[in-house]
């Protein structure tokens, strides 16, 4: 796979206020004011955090070594009702570049205006749905009216604040459509005219930066064609044009976690690994994807998805530093910008070292510098390979990168940043019933609605994504006598309830991973010889986000019927019915200020373990620091939270994965959303759940008392050379373990330290055959009392050499206080 031409395509030039950048492009990189770049970004969506947490969260990614941060562009935050736009708040996405500009990074500016992203509905505004005729997403004249005309809203917008390097603002790429080539062929006719349409009113709009689709190989000139996924090394086949350079803009860090699932973790080693192949083939860019994911406040996420996003990325939910992952990271960043200039200048060959899953990929300038990386894609062995005249070790999906093609100065798995974790800090119980009171939500019968049909309506388009809720309700005269009764429900929605006279029946609910629906069936008390009221609660998890033909996707029920002794049934399909949409207290606004005293509010007594009950209490924010804040919902079931009006997103604690764990019981309350004292938390819980038992926690990166860890292999810097000639080390980059405690912590003790061949990890273990007798005391003097120390890996930092000949490791265990 070779992605190296030389044909050069002139994006603009020009001068419109201020300072102005040419942004080009050839078949090796971007090209910035004249100068190819190798571009590392990061995507940190404006929605998923908050205008307060911004600065730090750019900061800690421009320490990482991010030259770009990358976002989507959120069209039903931004135009909730067509032609009414919201910049505000969280929303304000021109303050978010801005903060960008001022600390010095650049700005990949992803409009879609289709974007999925785990947000709900793929960021398309509802009302889309009932615009005549619509379909989305192809060539439909009705849907590329309304995209262009939100999309020329946001370029016009980002023109008048001077925002496009062409104006000496930030903004270097921008995005049209994403990831159509996944469901194009659907469209069938409808589908290429659609692509060529988009890409065109994109250039048409003269931005002065270029354009990029991720996922279209057919994108047209000049739209650079992109990859997203994991492993864009093996997977891309590379730019559609000699005159497009090699941009990936999806690295996914992890993944994104539903309700139900498990966190996709993926390893330090394993991005590392991802990202040296793709530079190794000429790739240029790259966007991690995410950089930090945030939270899905209100009712944001899309269907099933955790109201925490890519918790797992280099910068946490919270916005702290995932350690190892942004430390190694980070180390790989410094490394390719000190060998920059030779990858993008050098000519690139690659030859197998003995196996189709091993290779050296080597990048020569004339003056005949070279760097070299040797690549293992083997997943599951171990090898060593003869490069030159010296031998490498590779362990599994591996990379190791070579200055002057000999001295080793990366190992995609050799991990020195040290490992750190997250835990509870203070805590702040809520078991006070006194504090406490409760509402509970009224159930309409079908004579208290006003909405009415003879069919099964489609729940989305009933609620018009107001509320996540719709109420089916119908009455019915029983004239079957004695004998029993079942309800049986089938719907297309995530949950259902039933209440029959009032009385609750039960719950299912549905999943991400199986997409048939859920089927309700209890049996039922009924009053024989008069009218029964049947009151059915849909529900749904956020809408889909991705797929073709999302204006036909149809949620809630699809079938209703009532068997008696196991035989007869009476069938309701085509019954009147009447319906509600959402609950009474979501109506009346009851979890802000001015909407609490429009309901009676009781007392807390007891544990009434009754669904469809609003709870709410005051407290005081936590004073003690500035670390993140949590609620802890382990006691409840299923809902939604709202702080001080503000909702900090859907809960679901109840739903376990298959580990009988839920997935998610920590929901962050940024910082701003609260004052001092006198807070108003309001919980609606649609299932049940105790209260009693929530507490407000705060989160830091380790307890009291923490150990720190690191280690550092001498392969590093020394690899086995036949020759038998030392190999020198350049850039100053000496094989090293840094111990950092958090904040406000200094090294107490030194648990463990080994200079030679020690096993084990940072939980488990032990000296090894080769040990330095005075590992321990090296590392004490160098580290005691400090809150930061570096240990350098060299034999004559520890004196004498223990074991002659053999490749050695330092490993350091520490406590902080």
């Amino acid at each position: 796979m070779l992605w190296f031409w030389w044909c050069c395509l002139v994006v603009t030039s020009g001068f419109i206020g201020g300072y102005s950048s040419d942004v080009t492009y050839d078949g090796r990189s971007l090209i910035i004011d004249g100068q190819r770049k190798i571009l590392f970004s990061g995507s940190i969506h404006y929605p998923r955090s908050t205008p307060q947490m911004w600065p730090s969260l750019i900061s800690k990614a421009k320490e990482g070594g991010l030259d770009v941060i990358q976002t989507y562009v959120f069209w039903n935050l931004h135009e909730p009702q067509p032609g009414k736009y919201d910049f505000q708040g969280r929303n304000d996405l021109v303050r978010f570049i801005k903060e960008i500009q001022a600390q010095g990074l650049y700005v990949c500016l992803r409009i879609g205006p289709f974007i999925e992203a785990e947000w709900t509905y793929g960021g398309l505004p509802f009302w889309l749905h009932d615009v005549p005729g619509i379909v989305y997403r192809s060539d439909n004249e009705p849907f590329k009216n309304y995209m262009q005309n939100f999309t020329t809203k946001i370029v016009n917008l980002m023109k008048a604040e001077g925002l496009y390097a062409s104006q000496g603002g930030p903004i270097i790429l921008s995005q049209i459509e994403n990831e159509y080539k996944n469901v194009e062929q659907a469209f069938h006719e409808k589908g290429p005219p659609y692509v060529i349409w988009a890409a065109k009113m994109a250039v048409d709009l003269q931005t002065g930066s270029p354009w990029v689709m991720c996922k279209q190989d057919d994108a047209p000139d000049p739209v650079i064609n992109a990859c997203n996924g994991r492993n864009c090394g093996e997977t891309f086949a590379g730019p559609n044009s000699p005159n497009k350079p090699g941009i990936w803009t999806e690295n996914w860090t992890s993944f994104f976690q539903v309700f139900g699932g498990k966190a996709n973790i993926r390893s330090a080693q394993d991005i590392a690994f991802a990202v040296a192949l793709f530079l190794a083939k000429s790739g240029s860019y790259i966007n991690y994807y995410m950089y930090h994911g945030g939270t899905n406040f209100g009712r944001t996420g899309a269907a099933y998805v955790t109201t925490s996003y890519y918790d797992q990325a280099p910068l946490d939910e919270y916005g702290l530093i995932r350690q190892p992952k942004w430390g190694h990271l980070k180390e790989l960043h410094s490394v390719i910008k000190q060998i920059s200039e030779t990858l993008l200048s050098g000519t690139r060959t690659n030859s197998s070292l003995g196996s189709d899953l091993q290779d050296a990929y080597v990048f020569k300038k004339n003056s005949g510098e070279g760097v070299a990386f040797l690549s293992n894609r083997d997943p599951k062995n171990h090898v060593k390979v003869q490069y030159q005249d010296s031998f490498y070790d590779l362990p599994p999906r591996t990379i190791v990168i070579l200055q002057d093609c000999r001295n080793v100065i990366f190992n995609t798995s050799k991990v020195s940043a040290q490992g750190l974790t997250r835990s509870i800090g203070s805590s702040q119980k809520f078991n006070s019933a006194e504090r406490w009171q409760q509402y509970q939500d009224v159930v309409p019968n079908y004579e208290d609605t006003s909405i009415r049909a003879n069919m099964l309506l489609e729940h989305m388009n009933a609620t018009k994504d107001v509320s996540d809720y719709l109420w089916y309700t119908f009455s019915f005269e029983n004239k079957q006598s004695g004998g029993d009764a079942v309800l049986h429900v089938y719907s297309l929605g995530h949950v259902v309830h039933a209440f029959v006279n009032n009385k609750y029946i039960g719950v299912v609910h549905g999943s991400h991973d199986i997409r048939q629906g859920c089927a309700l069936e209890y049996p039922i008390p009924l009053n024989d010889g008069q009218m029964n009221n049947v009151s059915i609660l849909s529900a749904m998890v956020g809408l889909p986000d991705s797929g073709a033909f999302l204006e036909k996707r149809v949620a809630g029920l699809r079938d209703v019927y009532i068997q008696y002794n196991g035989k007869t049934l009476t069938r309701f399909t085509r019954h009147a019915w009447g319906y509600q949409v959402g609950l009474l207290g979501e109506k009346s606004l009851i979890y802000k200020d001015d909407g609490s005293g429009k309901v009676q509010w009781s007392s807390f007594t007891s544990f009434t373990n009754q669904p469809l009950t609003w709870y709410k209490r005051t407290f005081d924010a936590p004073t003690q620091n500035d670390d993140p804040v949590v609620l802890n919902l382990h006691s409840m079931g299923k809902g939604e939270a709202w702080i001080n009006g503000e909702s900090i997103g859907r809960y679901w604690v109840s739903f376990n994965n298959s580990d009988g764990v839920p997935s998610q019981i920590l929901y962050h309350i940024p910082r701003s959303f609260l004052k001092p004292s006198g807070n108003q938390l309001v919980l609606l819980e649609e299932m049940h759940g105790d209260p009693l038992q929530i507490s407000l926690d705060t989160i830091t990166l380790s307890q009291p008392k923490c150990r720190v860890c690191g280690k550092v292999s001498h392969l590093h810097s020394s690899p086995l050379n036949l020759s038998g000639q030392t190999s020198r080390m350049l850039f100053g980059r000496r094989p090293k373990v840094q111990i950092k405690c958090p904040s406000r912590k200094t090294i107490s003790k030194i648990v463990f330290a080994s200079f030679g061949t020690p096993t084990g990890h940072c939980k488990k273990y032990a000296v090894g055959r080769c040990h330095s007798s005075n590992s321990k005391t090296v590392v004490e003097k160098a580290c005691l009392g400090k809150s930061r120390c570096i240990i350098t890996e060299w034999t004559n930092y520890f004196g004498k050499d223990p074991c002659p000949g053999i490749s050695k490791r330092l490993r350091v265990v520490a406590e902080c206080r």
